[in-house]
């Protein structure tokens, strides 16, 4: 099987971009509902205090910090510098544990992880769909996996995008 790989000229992007937009300027209200318009689907009812998680991609932290608070041990994975910028902002916390590594290096076991979440990253992955099992390797049976790819819409004619806003509404 292929392996997930990374794109180095990504990983530097985005460790440049995290670097300088941190997040510490965003305001909790703010925080909190952005972190809403992804989460509010996530079954926490399946999720308690006792859950072990990853975030994969975790870049500055800004999901993990508002996650971290409610589980056991949460594993923070993104192999750009960005992770600097995410254990700055999530210091004051205990249960998060910081890996500097590509989706298809992270040494968790196999179906031991009661949850995991990566918003907008497995799509920049040279191959997704091998990331992507990478990510469900790791859960066990059942665990709930929350995930955000974006789609591109370049060779789609515009009738497509118009019944996809359509949907949307």
């Amino acid at each position: 099987m292929l392996k997930a790989s990374i794109d180095r000229k990504v990983v530097r992007g985005f460790g440049d971009e995290w670097e300088r937009f941190d997040q510490t300027d965003l305001s909790q209200s703010e925080h909190l509902e952005l972190f809403n318009r992804y989460f509010t689907i996530f079954p926490w009812h399946l999720i308690s205090q006792n859950s072990i998680g990853f975030d994969m991609g975790c870049g500055s932290g800004r999901w993990a910090k508002l996650v971290a608070p409610r589980v056991k041990l949460l594993h923070c994975v993104d192999p750009s510098s960005a992770l600097l910028v995410a254990k700055r902002n999530l210091s004051d916390l205990t249960n998060c544990i910081f890996h500097s590594t590509s989706v298809d290096e992270f040494s968790i076991d196999p179906n031991s992880m009661d949850f995991g979440y990566s918003l907008g990253v497995l799509h920049h992955i040279p191959n997704t769909a091998a990331a992507l099992k990478d990510c469900v390797d790791k859960l066990k049976p059942g665990a709930p996996f929350l995930l955000y790819l974006y789609y591109a819409f370049d060779n789609k004619p515009i009738w497509f995008k118009f019944f996809l806003v359509l949907v949307m509404l």
